[in-house]
């Protein structure tokens, strides 16, 4: 069931209330309540809220209660993009003989949202009954940041060093140039590993060729503009690997870091605990480092037995390593 988050108003007048409810989708940022800011012989919908913020392709809900004496009366959501002042309908809703009505739209883009009462025929503001005066209000306007959607593969990486990692994408709405970033979590915290503009479909192609063996997530950044909000996606996990020499033996004694890891692997500077991604004739193992070794020139890692059984391993040779 699809949870929404709300904003109440107040539409005042001489003969009773009416309120309008804003809602989004539980994935939207909370709203802040308000109140409409009504003279007490003007009749008005007014929406007052810091801006919320909802992902590409989700519908802003617009839920609201009025005078039973107002059913039959047309409510119209409007919409004006960013930083432009010209008002589009987007959809509308007739009040029902209790006075509810609802009212959805799907936003592609930034802007404003306000609410009218069409119900002379065309867009006029909401009069209050009996007024001689001019017209009321329509709804203060509601800005909303609409954020964009990537869609990328969430999946592991694995190649060499010197090999290029290539992660395309599609970013929406689809616009050519819109600016996409690879990043990779270093450090504790995010670098840019690779910059590139959209296709006239959104589509991407970030690519980064990797030279440190180690292990990172990585994700596809877009920073946002005049039509959206910014928007990250995870993209998996990047390993780079390095040939190392490796031995490997049984580590049924004592180990130098007190304890033994199931798939254990010994090196001579690595703190005890570390993990480490070991690639050998198409198979793939995680091992931690529980000892110290091999202390023989040419040689990086000394596998114990179910390290090397899980690699295929025998003797003395060359695997991938991630450190």
């Amino acid at each position: 069931m699809r949870r929404e988050t709300a904003v109440t108003t107040r539409r005042r007048s001489r003969l009773g209330v009416g309120a309008l409810m804003l809602a989004v989708p539980c994935g939207a940022a909370a709203l802040a309540a308000g109140q409409a800011l009504a003279a007490p012989n003007q009749g008005s919908l007014h929406i007052t809220s810091r801006a919320i913020r909802i992902p590409y392709g989700d519908q802003v809900i617009l839920r609201g209660t009025a005078l039973a004496s107002d059913a039959g009366h047309t409510i119209v959501l409007q919409f004006a993009r960013r930083g432009e002042s010209a008002w589009r309908q987007l959809s509308s809703s007739t009040i029902d003989r209790v006075g509810r009505f609802r009212l959805a739209a799907a936003l592609a883009q930034s802007g404003s949202l306000r609410a009218l009462d069409a119900s002379s025929g065309s867009l006029t503001p909401f009069v209050p009954r009996g007024s001689t005066g001019g017209a009321g209000q329509a709804s203060g306007p509601m800005p909303v940041d609409v954020a964009a959607r990537v869609h990328v593969p969430d999946r592991q990486i694995s190649l060499l060093g010197g090999q290029a990692a290539e992660v395309r994408g599609r970013l929406l709405p689809g616009r050519a140039g819109r600016r996409v970033s690879l990043q990779g979590r270093e450090a504790g915290g995010w670098q840019t590993l690779d910059t590139a503009r959209t296709g006239s479909a959104g589509q991407f192609l970030l690519r980064y060729v990797a030279s440190n063996p180690g292990q990172e997530p990585i994700r596809v950044r877009f920073a946002g503009d005049r039509l959206n909000g910014r928007v990250d996606a995870r993209a998996g996990r990047l390993t780079v690997y390095r040939g190392a020499g490796a031995s490997w033996y049984n580590d049924g004694g004592t180990t130098a870091c007190g304890f033994h890891a199931y798939y254990g692997v010994a090196n001579r500077t690595l703190p005890c605990g570390t993990t480490v991604s070991f690639r050998y004739n198409g198979r793939s193992v995680t091992a931690t480092v529980d000892d110290r070794g091999p202390f023989v020139a040419g040689r990086d890692w000394d596998l114990n037995q179910n390290t090397a059984g899980a690699l295929g391993f025998g003797g003395v040779d060359t695997v991938w390593s991630s450190q």
